[in-house]
C-alpha cells in the first residue's frame, strides 16, 4: 500500500467515531432555521453539508485542509526550479490533511504518471464526434465514456462491505485524475490546432505534462498547477462540487459522478464568469480603439455600466467579503511574467478604480474582485484565447476537489441526499396567508 492510501487509511479510522458521535448523541442539535426565503432561494446559506476538504471563509477566502492559499502554496514541496507545488502533493494534503514530504510527494507523482495512459478508444469516441460541440461537452463524454474503467462499480457488483467503499472509489478517482491533463489537452489541440495532439511525456509532473501537451513553453506549466490548485474547491455548496457528491451519494462511481459535476460546471452561473469578464475587459479596450483608459474614463465607464442596470463583471462574491486570495495569488503571478500585458494593467487600474465605485453605487454587498476577475486574462496572454475552453481548464482543476470528496464521503458512510420539497400552499399556510 501506498504512503498515501496507508495515511488516508489512518485518517479514515479516526474520523469515523466522529461522525458516529455526532450523529448518535448530537443528532437533534439544530444548526441553522430554514426560513421561505432560503427554501425558494436555491437553499442559500443553509448548513446541511459537511466537508472537511475545503472551507470558505467570508474574510480569509477558501481555506484548503485549515490551511489560505498563501499557507498551501508555502508549505507543499515544490517542483525542482519552480515556485510553485506539484499537484500531486496538494492531492495527498486534500486527502489526508498532512502536508507531504518530498518523499510522498514524488510517490504520487510516479502514481500518477503509472496511471496516466488514456484508453484509446476515448480518444477515438472524441474524434468521432463533431468538431463544433462545445468542449465541456466532449470533456463530459470523455469521463462517462471511461466508465466501463471503474473498479468501483466492479468490486461493489461483487459484493463488499459498506466500510470498505472507500477503497475502490479513491482507485477510480486517481485513475480519472491521472489521465484528466491529457484528455482536457487532447479537447483542445483536436478543435483549436488543427488536430495536431502532442503525447505525454511519462517523466513530468500533472502540471508540466498539461503545459507540454498544450504545446505551450514554460512559465504555462507554473500557471497550471497554481490554476488547478486555485480552483480545486470551494466548499461543497457550489454546483459542480454538489452535484458530484450529489450523483455519488446514489453509490454512482467516479466516473459518472465527475462527468455530472463537469456538467453542472457549464452553466452560465457557475464555470463561465471567467470569459464573461475578458469580454467585458476586451470590449472596453475596444471602444478605445485598443488604447489603455485613463482612470477618469474608466471610472465613467464603470458608472455607466451600473447606471444601464448591469454589473461589473468579477467583482462582488455570494460569500467573500473581501478580495478574492485566488485574485490575489493570480496577479503576483501576473506582476512577475506579465506587467506590461495591457490586459494585465487593465485589470489592475479595475482593481484599483472598481471597489470605490461599487462602495459609491451602494448596491453590492461585496465591491472586491473575486478569482474570475483574473484567470482569463492570464490564459489569454500565454494563447489560450478560445472563451469556450477555459472551463475545461476549470474542470481539471475542480476534479482534485471534488473527488477527495467523494472517496471521504464513501470512507465515512455518508448517505443518500434526500432533501424534503414542500408545496407554495404549505408555504402560504406556514406564513398565515389567506
Amino acid at each position: 500500500m501506498s504512503q498515501l492510501k496507508d495515511t488516508l487509511f489512518r485518517k479514515i479510522e479516526e474520523q469515523r467515531p466522529r461522525v458516529t458521535r455526532l450523529l448518535k448523541e448530537y443528532g437533534q442539535v439544530e444548526l441553522d432555521k430554514v426560513t421561505i426565503a432560503q427554501a425558494i432561494g436555491g437553499v442559500r446559506g443553509v448548513k446541511c453539508l459537511v466537508t472537511d476538504i475545503s472551507y470558505l471563509d467570508p474574510e480569509e477566502g477558501v481555506r484548503f485542509r485549515g490551511k489560505t492559499i498563501p499557507e498551501t502554496f508555502a508549505a507543499l514541496p515544490k517542483v525542482p526550479g519552480s515556485e510553485y507545488p506539484y499537484v500531486e502533493g496538494f492531492w495527498y494534503f486534500l486527502l489526508t490533511g498532512e502536508v507531504p514530504t518530498m518523499e510522498q510527494t514524488l510517490e504520487v507523482v510516479a502514481d500518477f504518471q503509472a496511471r496516466r495512459p488514456v484508453p484509446q478508444y476515448v480518444f477515438d469516441a472524441l474524434r468521432a464526434m463533431p468538431r463544433d460541440l462545445h468542449p465541456m461537452a466532449m470533456l463530459s463524454a470523455a469521463i462517462v465514456v471511461m466508465q466501463g474503467e471503474s473498479i468501483f462499480a466492479k468490486r461493489y457488483n461483487e459484493g463488499m462491505g459498506k466500510g470498505d467503499l472507500w477503497d475502490p472509489m479513491y482507485e477510480d478517482s486517481c485513475n480519472l485524475l491521472a489521465k484528466l491533463p491529457a484528455i482536457a489537452a487532447y479537447i483542445y489541440r483536436l478543435k483549436y490546432k488543427g488536430d495536431t495532439p502532442i503525447p505525454s511525456d511519462p517523466e513530468l509532473d500533472f502540471g508540466g505534462d498539461f503545459a507540454h501537451m498544450m504545446g505551450i513553453a514554460p512559465p504555462y506549466d507554473d500557471v497550471a498547477r497554481m490554476y488547478f490548485i486555485l480552483h480545486s474547491d470551494h466548499e461543497s455548496g457550489n454546483v459542480s462540487a454538489h452535484t458530484t457528491r450529489l450523483v455519488a451519494s446514489a453509490l454512482a462511481d467516479a466516473y459518472y459522478s465527475l462527468s455530472a459535476g463537469v456538467n453542472g460546471l457549464s452553466g452560465p452561473l457557475h464555470g463561465l464568469a471567467n470569459q464573461e469578464v475578458l469580454r467585458w475587459i476586451q470590449s472596453k479596450m475596444e471602444k478605445l480603439g485598443g488604447k489603455l483608459p485613463t482612470e477618469e474614463e474608466l471610472e465613467r465607464y464603470l458608472w455607466d455600466t451600473l447606471n444601464s442596470g448591469q454589473v461589473i463583471p468579477g467583482y462582488g462574491h455570494a460569500v467573500l467579503r473581501r478580495t478574492d486570495p485566488r485574485f490575489s495569488a493570480q496577479m503576483e503571478f501576473c506582476e512577475k511574467y506579465l506587467p506590461n500585458d495591457d490586459l494585465y494593467r487593465l485589470v489592475k487600474m479595475l482593481y484599483k478604480v472598481a471597489p470605490k465605485v461599487l462602495q459609491e453605487h451602494g448596491k453590492a454587498r461585496n465591491p472586491w474582485p473575486n478569482v474570475d476577475a483574473q484567470s482569463g486574462v492570464i490564459q489569454w496572454h500565454y494563447g489560450i484565447t478560445q472563451y469556450e475552453y477555459y472551463t475545461v481548464l476549470f474542470a481539471v482543476g475542480r476534479a482534485l476537489g471534488v473527488l477527495a470528496n467523494i472517496t471521504w464521503d464513501r470512507a465515512l458512510g455518508y448517505p443518500l441526499e434526500r432533501p424534503k420539497s414542500i408545496t407554495l400552499d404549505m408555504m402560504e399556510k406556514t406564513a398565515g396567508i389567506q
